[in-house]
């Protein structure tokens, strides 16, 4: 059964450009050889990372988003652990999330069209000199400020 999720890896700073797009065209063929799909890849350029990891403070950052089964995904992940120029990555599955904001999206149209038709709201009915208006509320008792002992 397949499954979408977005695989996010960190490369070292120091690897051209030329070397991670191999890197990049590694793992498409590894999911699509596992009968997978990448659907998109995102290089997000370089930034600082949030701790050192492996003696490196930024890196390049990539974003896949894959369709695939579980053995796809699990050989992408060993081959990413095996990788010397990836230093970190991490894999979330993201198809439950994206049926949810579909549910929303939906649940939020329907709220539109119902608020937009007139409806029949119940209007209080006027206040008038026989009427009396309501009592205003007590004030609260303001307390004077206690003064500490020295």
């Amino acid at each position: 059964m397949s499954r979408v999720y977005e695989v996010m890896f960190i490369v070292r700073p120091d690897v051209t450009e030329e070397d991670t797009d191999k890197l990049i065209a590694g793992f498409s063929t590894t999911i699509t050889n596992g009968g997978g799909l990448v659907k998109t890849v995102e290089k997000m350029g370089r930034r600082k990372l949030a701790y050192m990891v492996r003696k490196f403070n930024d890196g390049n950052y990539v974003l896949l988003t894959i369709e695939a089964n579980g053995a796809g995904v699990l050989e992408l992940e060993r081959r990413l652990r095996v990788t010397e120029p990836v230093i970190k990555f991490l894999t979330v599955r993201i198809d439950e999330e994206e049926k949810r904001l579909a549910k929303v999206k939906a649940l939020r149209g329907t709220r539109r069209k119902v608020s937009a038709e007139p409806s029949s709201a119940v209007v209080a009915p006027p206040v008038t000199a026989a009427t009396p208006a309501p009592a205003p509320a007590p004030a609260a008792e303001v307390a004077e400020p206690v003064q500490a002992a020295v």
